[in-house]
């Protein structure tokens, strides 16, 4: 699948990841509560998703929600605990129109029943789906993510199922999160900032890195199609030499 540009075709990468920013700063710039930027950077979600759904990327995942929001005041998490049932109801309909498939990946041990089951009910209704992979990264934190992996080798180890020696990369990567997606070519972050967050550590080891100063409310088909461009332009070496 391919990009047309007017001087070029541009072969699409498989896998794109979005650090969510800039809710906040879009709503005060309009005078506007924090928690409407929110609600405008959910509604995006949608349009971003069937956007690069429809360049034919495989893998979508985007930063929501950190194991580090939780500190945030208590009326904006409580409004951002009401997006997964919103999520559910809006959507639904466009995302089974473009045969999506949503993923949720982060912690599974702070949010409510209620939330737990809209995202199990999410992923089974749009298990079978073969379009894009929308990865939902909810309470998730990459550090997090690395010890629980860490975690389940050392009792691989501890059964002698596996040996200490023998640990690879592969190990920790099949117990990650992201173990069934594609390995990430692109992380993308808007608003002006430019560092990761703690996201997706291990898995942007080789990715390329895009940042710009747009809000993520105002991230359009426009600034995604910059990004794949920029990508497009980079060469990867991956720690070596080319030819």
């Amino acid at each position: 699948m391919a990009l047309i540009s007017k001087d070029k075709t541009i072969t699409i990468l498989k896998h794109i990841a979005i650090i969510l920013d800039g809710n906040g700063r879009w709503a005060k710039k309009r005078g506007l509560p924090r928690t409407m930027g929110h609600q405008a950077g959910v509604e995006n979600i949608r349009r971003v998703a069937i956007e690069a759904s429809n360049l034919g990327i495989k893998a979508l995942s985007l930063f929501a929600f950190s194991t580090e929001n939780w500190s945030r005041p208590q009326q904006e998490v409580d409004f951002l605990m009401k997006l997964p049932s919103e999520f559910e109801k809006r959507f639904k309909d466009d995302f089974e129109k473009f045969d999506i498939k949503v993923t949720f990946s982060g912690r599974k041990t702070r949010m409510s029943d209620e939330n737990m089951e809209i995202l199990a009910r999410i992923t089974k209704n749009t298990a079978k789906r073969k379009g894009l992979i929308l990865n939902i990264c909810f309470d998730y934190g990459s550090k997090e993510e690395l010890v629980q992996a860490i975690k389940q080798i050392a009792l691989k180890v501890e059964n002698k199922e596996l040996k200490t020696e023998d640990i690879t990369d592969k190990d920790v990567d099949q117990y990650l999160y992201t173990k069934d997606l594609p390995p990430l070519d692109l992380l993308i972050r808007p608003s002006g900032e430019v560092r990761l967050s703690n996201f997706m550590l291990w898995q942007a080891a080789y990715a390329e890195l895009y940042f710009c100063k747009v809000y993520w409310p105002s991230f359009s088909k426009k600034e995604l199609t910059k990004a794949i461009k920029a990508f497009q332009k980079r060469e990867r070496r991956y720690g070596g030499l080319k030819g």
